[in-house]
């Protein structure tokens, strides 16, 4: 018993990264998103609004910046690498009940791409949207400019993955997982905040964990 006690310790990290991976690559071709019910190792489901995601690699990822800036901008993902990272680690906390405590996210703050963009007199709101050409969601300006937004590289100490929605996704820290928008592709300045997909949908637009939704869920930390 010992012994097979030992060797799940030794196993469980590599049966976990294959049951992850897996169940990435069942969601990404569900179109009915019933995939996204089934829980996997890492506590984590897989949700897409689309009946298929392209993937995007270091040679053909770009992310835009626009609307009300000075300067608009066109990122690589080697250029958002190359800029200054900040890592949280914090809950991650899904409007459907289920959390993962103590996530490692990491990669470059919203607001020093905002700053570097300029933000105009008379903006309001960011806008984000995704290269699922489906998804989108929003943020005023005062929360896009918070320190623990963070346009994400990296999720759990690697890579975001395709399924986790890289390789750059979104990721507001202390609103439910609805509003870190995965396969993020543009940031829009806008003068007012646009609701976004499930939103749309009768979400709440500021989705502060514990705090709307009609739930009582502990905020994130």
């Amino acid at each position: 018993m010992l012994g097979l006690g030992a060797a799940g310790v030794v196993a469980g990290p590599a049966l976990q990264r294959v049951l992850e991976s897996g169940l990435g690559a069942v969601a990404d071709k569900d179109p009915t998103g019933l995939s996204g019910l089934l829980p996997n190792g890492g506590g984590f489901r897989y949700y897409s609004v689309a009946s298929s995601v392209p993937r995007r690699s270091a040679t053909d990822y770009r992310l835009t910046i626009d609307g009300l800036v000075d300067r608009p901008a066109t990122y690589t993902l080697d250029r958002l690498r190359a800029l200054p990272q900040t890592r949280l680690v914090r809950d991650v906390q899904c409007v459907t009940g289920w959390r993962v405590p103590e996530t490692p996210f990491e990669g470059v703050r919203l607001s020093t791409l905002l700053e570097a963009a300029g933000v105009r007199p008379g903006a309001k709101a960011v806008r984000f949207t995704c290269f699922d050409g489906t998804y989108s969601e929003s943020l005023t300006l005062d929360q896009a400019r918070r320190p623990d937004v963070l346009v994400a590289l990296r999720m759990q100490d690697k890579p975001v993955a395709h399924s986790h929605g890289g390789p750059v996704r979104l990721y507001v820290a202390p609103m439910y997982f609805y509003k870190s928008a995965k396969w993020l592709s543009g940031i829009t300045v806008t003068d007012s905040v646009k609701p976004g997909y499930w939103e749309e949908l009768g979400y709440d637009v500021d989705a502060w964990v514990g705090r709307s939704n009609g739930r009582d869920d502990a905020p994130t930390g």
